[in-house]
């Protein structure tokens, strides 16, 4: 395997500790900063849905603010958006380098987005399932859990997918401003110092990876597809 590395890329073979180092990197940004995401994209979903007009919990003033800041922070392109939130990056985490200090913009980065992807979801399931669980007499929390989350895995886990692959690249962008990881090394070794093949390797690598997320976002999505 090292000869064959040598071969086919041989200025990665030198750097092999830093790439492993910035795989690491990054799969663990993904990582927490996706935990945190779904967990917060999720109930922020969730809470829009039901506070909507004519939402089970119907409340204009909790879903205006809501909608609005989160819309507002989608608009607002990553790589700005990553140096806004750096004195609340510097405050919670004490850093704004290295996985610690890329989590937090990232968490606010793609929170929103799964916002909108558990919205999309949640709306796509039938207003029927709703009446008929209200006129057995079932509450708000049990509608939620038992119809609005149960009947939307699917939708939800298509969502879930998209997200971390957006993920991934915001943690590419994240590395250009010192957060490490692949895109950080790709630029470091790849582009800076000339040398295409670790470019090409890195490239393909995240290629894999997309590919890994998305077989089994698309497994869970049949699995649980009726």
């Amino acid at each position: 395997m090292q000869e064959l590395i040598v071969n086919i890329a041989p200025n990665l073979a030198s750097k092999l500790p830093d790439f492993y180092k910035a795989l690491g990197d990054t799969m663990l940004m993904v990582l927490w900063s996706g935990l945190i995401s779904f967990v917060f994209g999720l109930l922020l979903g969730v809470v829009l849905t039901v506070t909507k007009p004519n939402g089970i919990l119907e409340n204009k003033v909790v879903y205006q603010i809501l909608d609005k800041l989160v819309s507002l922070f989608r608009s607002i392109p990553f790589i700005i958006l990553l140096t806004w939130v750096m004195p609340i990056t510097r405050a919670l985490v004490g850093t704004v380098l290295y996985v610690r200090g890329a989590i937090v913009p990232l968490v606010f980065g793609s929170v929103p987005f799964f916002t909108r992807q558990v919205e999309s979801a949640l709306a796509e399931l039938d207003g029927g399932l709703i009446e008929a669980a209200l006129s057995m007499g079932s509450s708000p929390l049990e509608i939620i859990f038992r119809v609005y989350l149960k009947e939307s895995i699917a939708a939800i886990a298509r969502g879930t997918t998209i997200t971390i692959v957006s993920l991934l690249n915001l943690t590419a962008m994240a590395g250009v401003a010192g957060a490490g990881g692949l895109g950080d090394f790709a630029i470091r070794y790849g582009h800076d110092r000339n040398m295409a093949d670790i470019t090409n390797v890195t490239v393909l690598v995240l290629v894999l990876i997309v590919c890994v997320i998305e077989f089994a976002g698309g497994r869970i999505v049949k699995k649980n597809t009726h």
